[in-house]
């Protein structure tokens, strides 16, 4: 028996899991595919308070949101770190005035402390206006955050099992029954072998995009018309510009995209929003989606951006609650957690929507719905995620530089770009990484940019990595430098290292 079943290991899951452990509870979490791989590894990127939903008057989530910018920074300084996004002025589109009272708010709703102000930009004369075509003279510069999505995903989920939490993944959760007052799970590996139950107290339901398939197919629930499943997309091409700020750029269909410096050469842009049916699994980037997101950032450049340009796309399933909204990008981005507990009867805690931005507070929020179902246990107060670093985040959130030179200087035979690299995904993990190497060569294999064996077995052993894609795609982005062949080498590694 334990305290808290969850279901789904995304950004949400692992969240709660993380709290929850820390706070006393026995936790253990089943997660069907990879930790963060559907919507979680889909994301923008970026820990920001949603500009934009200060349109539709979503005061308090753009609050919640701009108060744990600094929070995360601080608790992950080595895969979150700020931002600053240019949003230049369209003449036709919204009004200067608009822009300026937008930011004014911004600003000052809450919580930063840190992170600098917005200033209003000549075009024609910052270095910010150097792609951009000649009829933009006018904009404004402001603050936000970067993260790494998946890697938060996992750095939450490593610290819940180290406060006891089990995570597994690969792991279907067959059927969840209430019986003798408790949840009784009944679980499988993803092929369907190795059948095993265990029981729980209680029950969160953070499947993502499949919360609904979960209420109505493991749990026997009819299923509600709650949530509205919307389509985000987004293209990689080669670096458009030379700094290091972003873009956000208004398109004639009142929607925004972002253009972000993305892995030193490259550009990350999107985001698309649509309505999506089928299997959130078989998700991918159209070719409509594609021309949509060129056109609307070559609207804005010197140079145009096209299909062919693209060197790879990414696409996840938002699980938004249903508010009504008539079109996509209006639908809320608030979370709904929704609480099933009949008298006698152990809880159910469904999850619809969330940004990542906010899963911290969405998992304060989910435990004190469960608080009265859940036995009192020794452990970590209310709040206690938001001052605890995450794994390898124990250092000043303006102290990665010299987090960096401190691991170069101990090994001068590691080059530096490959210093920095791993002291971005792991932070002072990356000791336990290099732990033992006197060499290069001591590290095993390199496999292309650096990824070497002993890379591979870090992530196998601690972080959950099974396949090839776990490592290049999720908790690193090696795949955009490495050919087919490499790619292909890696993925073989991974499947040997797992079936040994």
């Amino acid at each position: 028996m334990v305290d808290l079943a969850i279901i789904g290991g995304g950004i949400n899951g692992a969240g709660i899991a993380r709290d929850a452990a820390g706070r006393g509870l026995s936790v253990h979490l089943v997660e069907q595919g990879d930790l963060g791989g559907a919507t979680s590894a889909a994301s923008t990127k970026l820990i920001h308070g949603g500009l934009r939903y200060l349109e539709h008057w979503a005061f308090r989530l753009v609050r919640e949101a701009l108060e744990e910018r600094e929070v995360l920074w601080g608790i992950a300084p080595h895969i979150v770190w700020p931002l600053r996004f240019v949003l230049p002025h369209h003449d036709g589109l919204r009004p200067a005035w608009m822009l300026r009272l937008g930011l004014f708010i911004y600003d000052h709703l809450g919580g930063r402390t840190a992170l600098p102000g917005t200033r209003s930009l000549d075009l024609a004369r910052d270095a910010a206006g150097t792609p951009l075509a000649a009829r933009f003279r006018r904009g404004f510069e402001y603050s936000d955050c970067w993260v790494e999505d998946s890697r938060l995903v996992v750095l939450n989920a490593r610290d819940a099992a180290s406060h006891g939490a089990v995570i597994e993944t690969r792991t279907r959760c067959l059927s969840a029954v209430r019986e003798e007052g408790a949840w009784t799970l009944t679980l499988a590996d993803a092929d369907g072998t190795n059948c095993r139950t265990f029981r729980a107290r209680a029950l969160v339901n953070a499947a993502g995009p499949w919360v609904s398939s979960v209420l109505g197919g493991v749990m026997g629930a009819n299923a509600p018309a709650a949530v509205r499943l919307v389509q985000g997309s987004h293209i990689v091409v080669p670096r458009l510009f030379a700094h290091d700020r972003c873009y956000i750029l208004q398109n004639t269909d009142k929607r925004i995209v972002f253009a972000i410096p993305y892995e030193t050469d490259f550009t990350l842009i999107g985001t698309t929003d649509r309505d999506w049916q089928g299997d959130p699994a078989s998700v991918a980037a159209s070719e409509s989606e594609i021309a949509y997101l060129c056109d609307a950032v070559s609207a804005y450049l010197k140079q145009a951006v096209t299909p062919e340009d693209v060197v790879w796309t990414y696409s996840g399933v938002r699980p938004l609650y249903d508010d009504g909204a008539s079109a996509a990008q209006e639908a809320t981005r608030d979370y709904v957690l929704a609480l099933d507990a009949p008298t006698g009867q152990p809880p159910a805690l469904s999850v619809f929507g969330g940004k990542i931005t906010t899963y911290r507070r969405l998992a304060e929020a989910a435990l004190a719905k469960l608080g009265d179902h859940l036995p009192q246990r020794t452990g970590k107060p209310v709040g206690w995620t938001g001052s605890a670093a995450l794994p390898g985040g124990d250092f000043p959130r303006d102290g990665f530089d010299a987090l960096v030179d401190r691991i170069a200087a101990a090994r001068p035979w590691l080059p530096h770009p490959l210093a920095r690299r791993l002291a971005r995904a792991y932070g002072t993990g990356a000791e336990a990484l290099l732990a033992g190497s006197a060499t290069m060569a001591d590290l095993g294999r390199d496999f292309g940019a650096g990824l070497t064996e002993a890379e591979l077995a870090y992530l196998s052993r601690n972080e959950w990595a099974r396949t090839g894609d776990d490592v290049l795609w999720r908790r690193s982005k090696l795949g955009l430098r490495l050919t087919e062949t490499q790619r292909a080498a890696v993925a073989a590694a991974m499947h040997e290292r797992v079936a040994a």
